[in-house]
């Protein structure tokens, strides 16, 4: 069956990300595109001419008939009532992360999914990037041992304040900052690899002139293995640290640079053409472990990233009641690493969860 997706949406997440992942997915329709802002609305008629632009979003709840799934990439303080809407309508949901502004909105859309049969998922597609999948599966096959350490960093620089964008100039109330942004997905993969953490702390500085939001953070997660992960995220970093740097009693993997698919979306590519996912021999990472006495080190092939295998999963999930790409619980708790994160930084204290 042919799913017909409204898209919610069509700033930078709707066109770049969004859009390019659902059109190029077998078996899924873009059927209409949400915005009002007059720019979009002439991109999205060009870029997409057989979808139907419309100006709201109750548009779309008004024919809900005529859709099975919205993807709902609005500003974050917008994710939840739209999803709210979209169950109540009788239709599935993917939400761009993060899942919500705070925990009781997340419990919230939580026990409404439960009295629903339709899909409900937030899209943290960096569970897909080239280096995540090559870290999952150096510690399949044993290669690392237990680990013991988990460094991993999400930095850029761009010293100047963009006060028309919401992420940056916006207040703590429209869950803006880079905690709640890339903070989102460098949460989710320590939560995917080592499930829930015991204790978190943060520093959460505001650095640029006129920043209301975190733009230069740190977060510290422990786990009841003894595993640590410490988290980075930065604006304002001239010079980048490693992506990844993972002890494990049996050995490391160090990593730099990022997937290629993000930049590949910027600029207009789509899956399925060129080296989809591919990084060059270049930028592999390095695993060093003893064997023999003597210290071993080589390059990893990085595994192709796959940002398209997510929506493949939500349309098997919503036509064969699949498995979701991403489990809720997992969702709730980084929400809840967020929220114990900001009181950590508040109050200068490590919190239990």
């Amino acid at each position: 069956m042919t799913l017909k997706v409204a898209l919610l949406g069509y700033g930078l997440g709707g066109w770049a990300f969004h859009a390019p992942l659902i059109t190029t997915t077998e078996g899924l329709e873009l059927t209409a595109i949400v915005t009002s802002n007059p720019e979009r609305v002439a991109k999205a008629q060009a870029d997409y001419p057989n979808a139907k632009i419309l100006k709201s979003s109750d548009e779309v709840f008004a024919n809900a008939g005529s859709f099975d799934l919205v993807v709902i990439t609005t500003p974050n303080k917008f994710h939840v009532p739209l999803a709210e809407a979209a169950l109540n309508n009788g239709l599935s949901a993917v939400i761009d992360k993060p899942f919500a502004t705070n925990s009781d909105e997340a419990k919230r859309i939580i026990d409404l999914h439960k009295t629903s049969d339709k899909l409900l998922t937030v899209f943290q597609n960096r569970r897909w990037d080239n280096d995540f999948l090559t870290l999952r599966k150096l510690m399949a096959e044993g290669k690392l041992g237990e680990i013991r350490r988990f460094e991993s960093r999400y930095e850029r620089f761009r010293p100047e304040l963009n006060k028309n964008a919401w992420r940056e100039g916006g207040t703590a109330e429209d869950a803006g900052g880079l905690l709640f942004d890339l903070g989102s997905h460098l949460i989710d993969q320590a939560v995917a690899l080592f499930g829930r953490p015991a204790t978190v702390y943060a520093e959460l500085p505001k650095r640029r002139q006129g920043a209301q939001v975190d733009d230069d953070s740190f977060v510290a997660l422990t786990f009841a293995n003894g595993t640590i992960a410490h988290l980075w995220m930065s604006s304002t970093a001239r010079a980048k640290g490693q992506r990844y740097l993972i002890n494990g009693t049996k050995g490391s993997f160090t990593k730099d640079g990022l997937d290629p698919q993000e930049n590949a979306l910027r600029v207009g590519g789509k899956p399925g053409i060129g080296n989809w996912g591919i990084e060059p021999q270049s930028d592999w990472g390095t695993l060093s472990y003893e064997e023999g006495g003597q210290t071993t080190t080589e390059k990893v092939e990085s595994v192709p990233g796959d940002y398209p295998d997510f929506y493949k999963q939500v349309r098997d999930a919503i036509n064969n009641g699949g498995k979701s790409p991403i489990d809720l619980n997992e969702a709730l708790t980084v929400i809840e690493c967020i929220e114990a994160a900001q009181k950590s930084a508040a109050d200068g204290i490590v919190v239990r969860l």
